[in-house]
Formats: structure tokens, sequence, C-alpha cells
């Protein structure tokens, strides 16, 4: 191999795939990254054996070929480069080593045989359809804190992604995530080619690349290909494939609450410091936040037995009769943060029943959220 390559230009398939590399691993060649040629495209592969992300940019190809050099070791010379910099990869044939030349800086980084690189892209993926790349990224940014991180309910570590049939088709595409204290519900237009698609639990590690590759610039929507074990979502020449979880996700439409009678509105903007201020004496055994409900304002009240007692009161609007119900601090805030509005309104039954949480005209995000005992 020997090619030339603008600093710029690799700095984004490197930035994209050294994440997908663990920085610990038992199988060396996991610790690096595939380069490969073709035609006048370099493409750039990392995986971990679950995930793998490529990443193409152009390139002068002098002589085509393929070598895994180590991940980070990569990136962090590139990334520290000039910018500006033309570097010059080459490696000989039957060498055992990458040179790396920029300016005057020069590496040798060792390779390992690229025939041992692993590949996630066989497979076939029946699925297709794209999604437009702002709803993709609000759908993954509104759920995505509601992913358990209990590794032994692991059929919760990720968004439970499907399109409902029958009478519920109108919801379009509908990703989910809880964990079993809190649960988030976003809706998609349906896209045409997702028709007949399995529910795929996609991978919290896969969520959080999705919402990456979505900040960056590109063109505005994903390319989605799936099947019921694996999916590849592509922007731009940047691809990410993906085992799924295997296993059945719960059955959560019998925890969201359909007939809860009392409705709770609340600017959420003004709830939030106010939240924040109460729940500064919170431990970590005692983060529960009372809320005593009165017609037309909240007593949020938090009781540590190590440092005190703090209550604040915020103007609301509560249609039933005072009661008083408790929630954790931490969930609650997050609840208010995501979404950030001046119009929230919560639909409450008794104490102990799950509440459920949207902006005022907003159908699209669902949140749920256990109270707790106070």
């Amino acid at each position: 191999m020997h090619l030339t390559v603008p600093r710029e230009a690799l700095l984004r398939p490197l930035a994209v795939t050294h994440r997908i590399v663990e920085r610990r691993n038992t199988i060396p060649i996991l610790s690096n990254l595939r380069l490969g040629t073709e035609g006048t495209t370099l493409t750039v592969r990392g995986t971990d054996l679950d995930i793998e992300a490529a990443s193409a940019c152009e390139a002068t190809i002098v002589e085509p070929g393929a070598l895994t050099v180590p991940a980070q070791t990569l990136r962090d010379i590139v990334h520290k480069l000039p910018q500006g910099a033309e570097i010059t990869l080459r490696q000989e044939a039957g060498s055992g080593q990458l040179a790396l030349t920029a300016g005057r800086a020069r590496f040798k980084l060792p390779t390992l045989p690229v025939e041992d690189y692993p590949d996630l892209q066989a497979g076939e993926l029946p699925h297709r359809f794209t999604v437009p790349v702002l709803d993709m990224a609000r759908m993954v940014r509104e759920i995505g804190f509601a992913i358990s991180t209990e590794e032994t309910r692991y059929y919760l570590n990720g968004v439970y992604l499907h399109a409902p049939d029958g009478a519920e088709r109108a919801e379009g595409l509908v990703g989910v995530a809880t964990d079993g204290h809190r649960l988030a519900r976003a809706r998609l237009p349906r896209p045409e080619g997702a028709e007949g698609m399995p529910g795929i639990i996609l991978p919290r590690k896969l969520v959080t690349e999705i919402g990456k590759l979505a900040d960056g610039d590109g063109g505005p929507e994903f390319e989605v290909a799936l099947s019921p074990s694996k999916i590849r979502i592509g922007r731009d020449g940047t691809t990410l494939t993906s085992k799924l979880i295997d296993g059945t996700f719960p059955d959560y439409e019998r925890v969201i609450p359909r007939d809860n009678p009392h409705t709770l509105a609340l600017d959420g903007k003004a709830l939030a410091p106010a939240l924040d201020r109460v729940t500064t004496i919170a431990s970590e055994r005692g983060r529960a936040v009372k809320l005593a409900l009165d017609g037309d304002r909240i007593v949020l009240t938090q009781n540590n037995p190590d440092a005190g007692e703090a209550t604040e009161e915020a103007d609301a609007t509560f249609d039933g009769a005072p009661m008083q119900i408790g929630f954790n601090g931490k969930y609650l805030a997050e609840i208010l943060a995501l979404l950030d509005s001046e119009h929230i309104e919560a639909r409450l039954g008794h104490p102990g029943d799950p509440t459920l949480w949207r902006r005022r005209g907003d159908a699209l995000l669902t949140v749920v959220l256990m109270p707790m005992r106070v």
C-alpha cells in the first residue's frame, strides 16, 4: 500500500472508527483499524465484534492494498499533525510496519495481517428504507436517557425500534427505552419500506454512535437496512453495522397509563431550578422528592436525616383533590430538562400509579415515570 491523503480528509473517518475500538482488548487485532483502498478511495474500518464503523475519504492511491494498524496511535498522530499537512502512508510488500510521513514527521507503526480482521458486513439485510437525519437524531436524543444499564436485564440495554401494525399503524416508526423506573417513547413518520420490519433492539453503543453521526455535517437522510439480527445505518460514505440485542422487549404498552384522571399543568423551565435547589441536600440513599399538589401550586420537599430539609413552592395547576406524590429527584430533573418547555402536562392517578409526562400538544414524545414512596 502506498497513498497520500490530506490530514483533514483522514481525520473524519478516524474520528468515527476509533471510537468503536475498545482501548483494552484480549484479541490484539481488535485494537487495530483496517485500512483498505478501492479506486481513489481509502476506507477505514473499526470493530469490537458487535458493532463496526466504516468511513471513506478521497486519497491519491499510488499502490493499492490493505492493512491493519493500531487505532488509538494512528488517530492520535493524525490529530496532532498541523492543519493542512499531507500524510503519506506506505507499507512495503512483506513488511510488518506502516511508514507514516508528514512534513518532517516520521513514524513507523506495527501492523497485523489484514486476513485476520473480522468482517461484520456479511449477511442479508432485506428491510431497507431512509429516515431523515433530524428525525432519527431527535428520537435517540429524547429516549436514550431511559436505556437500562442493568446487565442482568440485557434486553433493556437498548432502544426497541418497531413499526406497529393494525390499529396502531398510524403511530409510524416507534422507538422505546425503559429501565423499569422510567420509560420514553418517541414516534417518527412511517418510512416507505419499513412495512413488515421485525421489532429490533438497538444496543446502547449503537444508539450513541447514531447520535454522533447525526450531529456531523452531511446529507439529510440515513439509509437503513436491517434483518432480525443485524442493522446497517449509513450517511455520506460512513456506515455503522451492528448486531442487535437478541431478546424480547417487554410489552411496554401495559406500562403507559391510559386513563389517569388528573392533569398537572406546570412551567418546566420554572420548576427545574426550584427542583435543583431542593435536591441540593439529597443523598444517594434518599433521592425521593415529595410533591404536594394543591390547586394552583406545588410544594417541593426534600428530607435528608443527615443534611436537613429543603422546601420550595412553584406555580402549577392541578385539577384533582390535594395529594402528595414522590419521585426520584434525579429522574424528574432529567424529564424536565428533556421536555424543556414552559407548557408541560403530567397525567396522574393514585400516588402509587405510573405518571405520564408530555409537552402540551405534543403527541410524538411520551415519558412515563414511576413514583416513589415518601
